[in-house]
């Protein structure tokens, strides 16, 4: 085996455990249930980046990230990022807590699509014909989810947009995964550690009830967000981007084998009707990628 493919194999291993870890999330936040997910995002925030500045001391990496706080112009634009990440957990943990794995999963699968329809509406990018084809699909299943069950799916609908505007304000930021990371749970953790404390004070939160299994879970979340990005940002540098963008789809499925499987949400005709018009756009947009390399 070439050296070539021997980097391709662990590339494709690394952003497979990436992919493995995003997938099973669902079942970590479901150890919460007591905790509001706005209290979740706040631990998750504060112990991403304690996990963050150890392995920024352990590598000798700080100089890149104080550089960037001096650059008011970067700086903002992290905060930007930061702020459209900390929503996007925001409502996926409050999902997967009040049961809308599903819907979860749905955001997921539309989140490629959106990502499209983003780069021409304002990269001015110019998607190939099958990819509107696969947009259209993508945007008749969603009305379809509607009609049949009366209301937006909302919860898909503000993961997938709001992960493709962070992708979006990412890709203007030249900063690498843990820098990036870093420099976003900076902007966070003021507001994370301040809305912390006022909890403590007034008897409330997970620091104030006793639980240390509990605890644990949330110290927990912190190096279980890191540690999922740094493999993914690892294994993408090592292999294709056809690769890449088949294998995105693995978290997704997870998120949905176990809403359906585990969680036993429920999931009538109509409603498979609407993930089957999302999964046939999917399949465009895998085959049209796949023609196209």
């Amino acid at each position: 085996m070439s050296a070539a493919d021997t980097e391709a194999r662990r590339g494709a291993l690394l952003a497979g455990g990436a992919y493995l870890l995003w997938g099973a999330f669902p079942i970590f936040f479901k150890q919460l249930p007591n905790v509001p997910a706005l209290e979740v995002v706040a631990h998750r925030t504060v112990w991403s980046l304690v996990f963050i500045a150890v392995l920024l001391l352990a590598l000798n990496r700080w100089r890149a990230v104080a550089a960037v706080l001096r650059e008011p112009r970067l700086l903002a634009r992290c905060a930007l990022s930061a702020g459209l990440l900390a929503f996007n957990w925001l409502v996926y943990v409050w999902a997967v807590q009040n049961d809308h794995v599903l819907d979860a999963s749905l955001g997921y699968f539309i989140n490629p699509l959106v990502n499209v329809a983003l780069g021409y509406l304002v990269l001015h990018e110019r998607p190939r014909p099958l990819q509107w084809v696969a947009v259209a699909v993508a945007a008749t299943g969603v009305a379809w989810l509607t009609f049949s069950a009366g209301h937006w799916p909302w919860v898909a609908l503000a993961l997938a947009l709001s992960f493709g505007f962070y992708g979006l304000a990412r890709k203007t930021v030249r900063l690498g995964a843990l820098d990036g990371l870093a420099v976003e749970t900076l902007c966070l953790a003021p507001a994370a550690v301040a809305a912390l404390a006022w909890w403590s004070l007034q008897g409330r939160g997970a620091f104030m009830q006793g639980d240390t299994v509990q605890l644990a879970w949330l110290v927990a979340s912190g190096p279980l967000t890191v540690v999922a990005l740094l493999l993914f940002a690892s294994g993408a540098r090592r292999i294709t981007l056809t690769t890449l963008g088949l294998m995105q789809y693995i978290a997704p499925s997870i998120v949905f084998a176990l809403g359906v499987g585990l969680y036993h949400e429920p999931i009538d005709t109509a409603r498979l009707a609407g993930f089957g018009l999302i999964w046939a756009a999917l399949l465009l947009y895998t085959l049209d990628g796949l023609r196209r390399r």
